[in-house]
C-alpha cells in the first residue's frame, strides 16, 4: 500500500516533478518495448544521483514495497514491469558522461546515458562503445548492463559484459557498492561479471566504467540475396569456417521482406527468400581480399545478387533492410511477439525449417530477422492480440520454438533476457538444483527479495514444463 507519507518523502528527495503517482500517467509505465505483459506500477520516481537512489531505496524498504529498476523501457521480455506493483525507479535523468579517459580507453557514465551517446562523445577521437543493440539510439547503459545486451556487431566484438570494467550498484538496504572498477582486472571473485545480466534482481546500477574500443580503419559491407533460406543460413557457417569473422552477419527472411516491400518499396531481385547483410571491418589492406572470399562463398551457395557498398552512403543503404525490418512488420500485423532463442549457427538451416513448420502448424506467419553469425534467432510471431485464440496460438508457437532451440544445444535467450516472458522456459535448460543455486546467489544480494520480484524463475516450480529432447537440464 502506497501511503501519502511515502509520496511526500520521495518528493522531498527528487522534487515535485520527480514522482509520478497519478494513475492516468502511470499507464505509460505498464509495458515495455514489445512484450505482451502489462503491469502498472504504484509509483514511478526519477532520481538525479546515486545519493537520491540510495535514499529512495531506504524509504521503499521501510514501506516494504517491491522495487523495479527501469531504464528507457525498451526491453522485450517484461523485465522492467512491476508484476507485483510497487515502486519503479527510472534512471533516465541520470544521463551524464562523467569522465572520458582515452589514454586508458574507458569512460565513466551514469546509468541513464543512452548507448549511442557514448560513441558520439568519442568517435572524433577514433573510438566507440562496441555493443550496439538495435535499440542503441534510445536504450540506456544501465538497462544494457542489466540485460547483458547484444546487437549486430557482437559476433566479432562480444556482448555488453565484454565491455564493462566496473559498475556502481545500490542494494536493497540503500548501501552503495562498486563491483569491479576502472582497471582491467580485479582480485577476488568476479562480482562484476556476476551482476551483469542480473535483470535488476540484485539491485540497481547507477554508474558504469565502460571500455572504449578503437574504431576500425575501414569497412566492407555487402547485401546478399538468396532464393533459398537454407542457402543463406549455410553461407554464414561457411564464411566463419573459412577463418573470416565478420563484424556482423544479419539475416532477413521472405516474410520480413514482404513487409519491407509494402512499407518502403524495397528493391530486391524477384524470388528472393532471404537477405544477408555481411559487414567486414579492420585494416584497409586486408579487407578487399576478405570481401572477395566472402563473395565466392556466397556464390558457391547460390547467391542471386551480391552488392558491395562503395562508400558510406551505400553502406547505410545496404543496412536499410535490416535496420527497418522490425518496424515494417506493422504493415502485416497489428501485433507480434519477438522471441530470442539461440542455436549453434551450424543448426540454423534445421532451425529455420522448424520455425516455418511451426508457423504452418499454428496457422500464423512468422518473420525471421536475426543475428545469424552467432545463431541468435529473433522469430517474430505475427498475430492479432484482439483475438484470444490467436494470442493462445502465438504463445504456444513461441514455446515450441524455444524448446526446440534448447533441444538443438542452444539457449532460451540470446540477448533479451528472461524477465517475465521466458521464466517458464528456464526448466528447459536448467535443473531444479541449478536454479536453486541461482536463487541463493540472488538472496546474497537481495535477502529481502525487494528487487524485481517474480523475474527469471518460474513462479511455481511444481508446474514446470516437461523437458523433452536430447539435451538434459544443465547442472551449475
Amino acid at each position: 500500500m502506497i501511503s501519502d507519507q511515502l509520496i511526500a518523502d520521495l518528493k522531498s528527495i527528487v522534487g515535485e516533478k520527480g514522482v509520478i503517482a497519478n494513475p492516468d500517467e502511470l499507464v505509460v509505465y505498464e509495458t515495455d518495448g514489445l512484450s505482451l505483459f502489462k503491469h502498472k506500477p504504484d509509483l514511478v520516481v526519477f532520481p538525479n544521483s546515486t545519493e537520491d537512489v540510495s535514499r529512495i531505496v531506504q524509504k521503499a524498504r521501510q514501506a516494504r514495497i517491491p522495487i523495479v529498476p527501469r531504464g528507457a523501457g525498451t526491453g522485450l521480455s517484461g523485465g522492467a514491469l512491476p508484476e507485483k506493483g510497487g515502486l519503479v525507479i527510472a534512471t533516465t535523468k541520470m544521463n551524464q558522461i562523467l569522465e572520458i579517459d582515452l589514454r586508458n580507453r574507458c569512460a565513466l557514465v551514469e546509468a541513464g546515458v543512452v548507448n549511442i551517446h557514448i560513441t558520439n562523445a568519442v568517435k572524433k577521437a577514433g573510438f566507440h562503445f562496441a555493443p550496439d543493440p538495435s535499440s542503441q539510439p534510445v536504450s540506456t547503459i544501465g538497462g544494457n548492463v542489466a540485460e547483458n545486451a547484444g546487437g549486430p556487431h557482437t559476433l566479432k566484438y562480444g556482448v555488453t559484459t565484454n565491455h564493462i570494467l566496473g559498475l556502481e550498484m545500490v542494494l536493497g538496504d540503500g548501501s552503495v557498492v562498486w563491483l569491479g572498477g576502472k582497471t582491467q582486472e580485479s582480485p577476488g571473485y568476479d562480482l562484476r561479471g556476476l551482476a551483469i545480466g542480473n535483470e535488476g534482481t540484485f539491485g540497481i546500477v547507477t554508474k558504469v566504467w565502460v571500455r572504449l574500443t578503437k574504431l576500425p580503419q575501414s569497412y566492407r559491407t555487402m547485401r546478399v540475396a538468396f532464393s533459398s533460406v537454407d542457402d543463406a543460413a549455410k553461407t554464414v557457417s561457411d564464411i566463419i569456417a573459412s577463418g573470416i569473422v565478420p563484424a556482423a552477419a544479419e539475416f532477413v527472411d521472405f516474410v520480413a521482406l514482404d513487409a519491407l516491400r509494402a512499407a518502403f518499396h524495397l528493391q530486391i531481385p524477384p524470388h528472393t527468400r532471404a537477405l544477408l547483410v555481411i559487414e567486414l571491418d579492420g585494416l584497409e589492406v586486408s579487407l578487399d581480399r576478405q570481401a572477395e572470399e566472402v563473395r565466392r562463398i556466397c556464390e558457391r551457395n547460390n547467391a542471386i545478387e551480391v552488392l558491395l557498398a562503395k562508400n558510406e552512403k551505400e553502406r547505410t543503404a545496404l543496412w536499410f533492410a535490416r535496420k527497418r525490418a522490425f518496424g515494417a512488420l506493422g504493415r502485416l500485423t497489428p501485433s507480434y511477439i519477438t522471441q530470442d532463442g539461440m542455436v549453434p549457427r551450424t543448426k540454423l538451416p534445421q532451425m529455420m525449417n522448424f520455425i516455418y513448420q511451426t508457423a504452418e502448424k499454428y496457422g500464423l506467419r512468422i518473420a525471421n530477422i536475426f543475428h545469424a553469425g552467432d545463431g541468435n534467432l529473433h522469430p517474430c510471431i505475427l498475430f492479432d492480440e484482439r483475438k484470444e485464440d490467436e494470442v493462445r496460438r502465438a504463445l504456444e508457437a513461441s514455446t515450441d520454438i524455444i524448446r526446440k532451440c534448447v533441444e538443438m544445444g542452444g539457449s532460451v535467450t540470446g540477448e533479451h533476457g528472461v524477465g517475465l516472458e521466458k521464466r517458464e522456459f528456464m526448466p528447459f535448460m536448467f535443473s531444479e538444483e541449478a536454479m536453486n543455486v541461482m536463487k541463493k546467489i540472488k538472496q546474497v544480494f537481495d535477502p529481502d527479495n525487494v528487487w524485481n520480484p517474480g523475474k527469471i524463475f518460474p513462479p511455481n516450480d511444481s508446474h514446470r514444463p516437461e523437458i523433452t529432447g536430447k539435451r538434459k537440464p544443465a547442472p551449475m
